[in-house]
């Protein structure tokens, strides 16, 4: 992947370092993949040999590349490659009617898979829906994701193809849902119950390993469109180990990728392999780009369905009465033995935490490790978006990164349905991201893509700026007091991941001696408006020196 014996200068430019003691140059230069000069042009060009390439910017800006804390890219390229596509914020009858389309030429035992329907059709999945869903297919089995990724709606033929009847058990932390008369199966699958679908898919695909080689090229190109140059996959199977090992062994792994390894069974997604078992295996798996070095834990659910750990009660309803808080699927002691298993195998984790109860419990869990254990290794909790205010500077105090992702919480279809389960007060004061940066935490942003349908940084780079909908299409704003400024939000796109997924040494800041990973820009990011952010057009991106995207003008 480097450009090996190739050298590049860059000149006449603008070029934002993330470096803090010199956050800007007009040069750089690049030898066999690696940054061996940042400055001014004369100091570029002495770096470099007199046959090296010249780029001149003309002004331009440049900057790292983008990195992605929290991703689910072999997943977003099976959706873009293969499966049925809608928004979150299509109807119940063109969800059904792309179903029939896509069932007219699909043979009768390949499953129909896609996704995403929004939080807000949960109360219209009815065992009603499902009739309509098995007339759409025309007994061709159906697995349709939500918005959240932790929930599913299959069709009769999908259910037959799980193994779910009507004396089917729900697993450990999830529900099939059923009738409520007849006991049958509605298609609803919650949380830890969608594994049972996803097994079954994933049993289908096995049997075509090239697909999910395909599915990891194209995600990845997708991003280095965007100016991705680094991600973390936020669960990271052993299927998706073999792909992204394959594209890397072929030369196609143009981003740094850090796996995160299942470190327990259970989950919305299948794993055949979890914890120590897998952890022994990822030795096998490592290349130069590709870092297998993270585990993931579902601590709680997601809030929408009531799944999500809450230290306040959710506003009543018929089935969870007055006082409902959800639960943790793991109390302080069983996670704190599985952070110590973990960080005994040399395994950092990345821990889903969607309620401010749960983020209590992780950070309880993680004290006390600290306290038997030692050490200060850095962790990750998912999402911390519900927060209680003493629990902030435990994060620092305790070297927990908070891993965030704008689109899912800003103006939208999954924080319309957020207003149904919680009051508006505890919606609108989410994500504290400034109080957070002021406490001292670091920062990361992922896009959770596909949850997220768009993976763009520059999208939720305005949100987290702003706390509106880059779109326009949602009003309204989440608590735009917690808005963080340009430079503090940029660092958390790049030196702020890169340092929480252990690759501040490689990349994250342009500096000598690291990856050259940079892009350029079609505007000057401190020089326009905020509310142009999101319009922002990568020109190149540069992975370890070589050019792996290049707008057509």
């Amino acid at each position: 992947m480097a450009n090996q014996g190739n050298e590049l200068v860059l000149v006449n430019g603008v070029i934002y370092t993330m470096n803090a003691d010199t956050p800007w140059a007009q040069a750089l230069a690049v030898r066999d993949g690696r940054l061996v000069a940042v400055g001014s042009e004369e100091v570029a060009r002495a770096a470099v040999g007199s046959g090296a390439k010249v780029l001149d910017l003309q002004g331009k800006m440049v900057m790292p590349g983008m990195i992605d804390v929290h991703s689910h890219f072999v997943l977003a390229g099976r959706a873009e490659l293969y499966d049925v596509n809608f928004l979150p914020t299509a109807s119940l009858d063109q969800i059904i009617e792309q179903v029939r389309e896509a069932a007219k030429d699909r043979p009768l035992d390949r499953w129909i898979v896609g996704g995403i329907w929004g939080s807000t059709l949960l109360e219209e999945l009815t065992y009603e829906a499902r009739l309509r869903l098995d007339d759409a297919s025309g007994g061709r089995p159906v697995m349709l994701r939500d918005d959240s990724h932790h929930n599913r709606w299959l069709n009769l033929a999908g259910l037959k193809a799980c193994g779910i009847d009507n004396s089917t058990p729900d697993p450990i932390n999830g529900t099939i849902v059923r009738h409520p008369q007849t006991g049958e199966a509605t298609g609803l699958l919650l949380e830890t119950a969608s594994a049972l679908a996803e097994a079954a898919v994933s049993k289908s695909l096995a049997a075509e390993p090239e697909l999910d080689v395909a599915a990891a090229v194209h995600a990845v190109k997708r991003m280095n469109a965007m100016g991705v140059t680094g991600l973390q996959d936020a669960l990271t199977a052993r299927m998706m180990m073999e792909a992204i090992k394959t594209a890397a062994d072929r030369g196609q792994l143009t981003a740094w990728v850090v796996g995160s390894m299942p470190a327990l069974e259970g989950g919305p997604l299948a794993a055949e392999q979890w914890g120590k078992e897998l952890f022994e295996l990822r030795d096998q798996y490592r290349s130069q780009y590709f870092r297998p070095d993270f585990g993931k834990i579902f601590l709680d659910g997601v809030p929408t369905t009531r799944t999500a750990s809450m230290l306040e009660p959710y506003l009543p309803d018929t089935l969870h009465g007055c006082c409902f808080r959800g639960a943790t699927f793991l109390t302080v002691p069983q996670l704190a033995r599985v952070i110590a298993e973990c960080e005994e195998a040399d395994v950092s984790l990345k821990i889903h935490c969607t309620g401010d109860g749960s983020v209590r419990v992780a950070l309880d869990a993680f004290e006390v490790v600290r306290t038997f254990n030692g050490g200060n290794r850095m962790h990750q909790i998912a999402h911390a978006g519900y927060l209680h205010d003493d629990d902030i500077a435990r994060f620092k105090e305790l070297n927990i990164v908070a891993d965030l992702s704008p689109m899912i919480w800003c103006p939208g279809v999954i924080v319309d349905q957020l207003n149904s389960v919680l009051p508006p007060e505890r919606v609108t004061r989410s994500y504290p991201n400034r109080s957070m940066d002021e406490a001292g935490v670091l920062l990361a942003v992922g896009s959770d893509w596909p949850v997220v349908p768009d993976p763009s940084p520059w999208i939720s780079l305005q949100a987290i700026i702003t706390r509106r909908d880059p779109s326009g299409a949602f009003p309204g704003e989440m608590w735009p007091e917690q808005g963080l400024d340009l430079a503090t939000a940029l660092r958390a796109y790049t030196i702020g991941p890169a340092t929480a997924m252990g690759l501040s040494q490689e990349t994250g800041s342009l500096e000598n001696g690291k990856s050259a990973d940079f892009i350029v820009l079609d505007r000057h990011l401190f020089q326009i408006p905020l509310d142009q952010l999101a319009k922002t057009q990568v020109l190149q991106t540069y992975f370890a020196g070589s050019l792996v995207y290049e707008a057509q003008v």
